[in-house]
């Protein structure tokens, strides 16, 4: 019997419980026949389980009034809220982790984007969806210790890892923090924010070898990132101020990492 190829469509429905019966038993009968798809498969729903139970606390608490106010004001473009954005945060994961095993690249409005940055890129908006709302602690070490945020992040990360300046764009380094990426290794990631309160993302993870790529775009739920490979590092810069101005300011990050 021809059964009906399986689909990135399926294997989300799969993940989220939504096929139907019939269907379900024909992806099961894939699976048994993937056990590397189906481990990778399983993994993501761990993952997509571990983000609930760490974060949907945080999702249910009311939005702070600043951050109201700020989205009120915001132009219409900007005001997708946020909060709303985090509950996304581990479909994106998961979306990054499918297309890695399942061998398909990306194609985005300026090219084709390797599936090793896309992920990375996944993993950064993730992130930034996690940290941008926080008010009280929105950085792990504060701008004012700058000395110390480089050093630290550079030994954590095996690597001279340093934050570019953004003022010349109206944007104010707020400081720092450690992450773990998608394979568990340091990561790391800069925050900046704006006289309207609007803050950018940058978030950096070792290479597993020296390579360069060109400035990609990827963009989900009102929130854009460019992505690229430098040397043995990589970089995505994630914010919700229009594609136009974010790529400005990832080609001003890149002229200063240059330096």
């Amino acid at each position: 019997m021809n059964r009906r190829p399986v689909s990135e469509a399926d294997l989300h429905a799969w993940l989220d419980g939504e096929l139907p019966p019939a269907r379900r038993l024909e992806v099961d009968a894939w699976l048994a026949e993937q056990p590397e798809a189906a481990a990778r498969l399983r993994a993501y729903a761990e993952i997509d389980h571990g983000l609930h139970v760490l974060y949907d606390d945080v999702l249910a608490e009311p939005v702070p009034a600043r951050l109201r106010a700020a989205a009120t004001a915001a132009p219409p473009r900007r005001r997708a809220a946020g909060w709303a954005r985090a509950a996304a945060a581990a479909g994106w994961l998961l979306l990054g982790g499918v297309a890695g095993w399942s061998g398909h690249t990306w194609i985005g409005p300026d090219g084709i984007g390797g599936v090793s940055e896309l992920e990375v890129a996944h993993e950064a908006l993730a992130a930034h969806v996690v940290y941008v709302p926080e008010v009280r602690h929105p950085v792990e070490v504060e701008a004012a210790q700058g000395a110390h945020l480089a050093a630290w992040l550079s030994k954590r990360m095996g690597h001279p890892i340093r934050p570019p300046a953004l003022e010349v764009l109206g944007f104010q380094l707020l400081g720092g923090r450690l992450l773990p990426d998608g394979s568990g290794q340091p990561a790391a990631q800069f925050m900046y924010q704006d006289a309207t309160g609007h803050r950018l993302t940058l978030y950096v993870t070792r290479c597993d070898d020296v390579r360069e790529t060109a400035f990609r775009f990827t963009s989900r739920d009102g929130l854009d990132a460019f992505y690229w490979a430098d040397g043995v590092l990589n970089y995505a810069l994630v914010g919700d101020i229009g594609r136009e101005a974010l790529e400005g300011a990832a080609h001003e990050v890149y002229r200063q990492l240059e330096l």
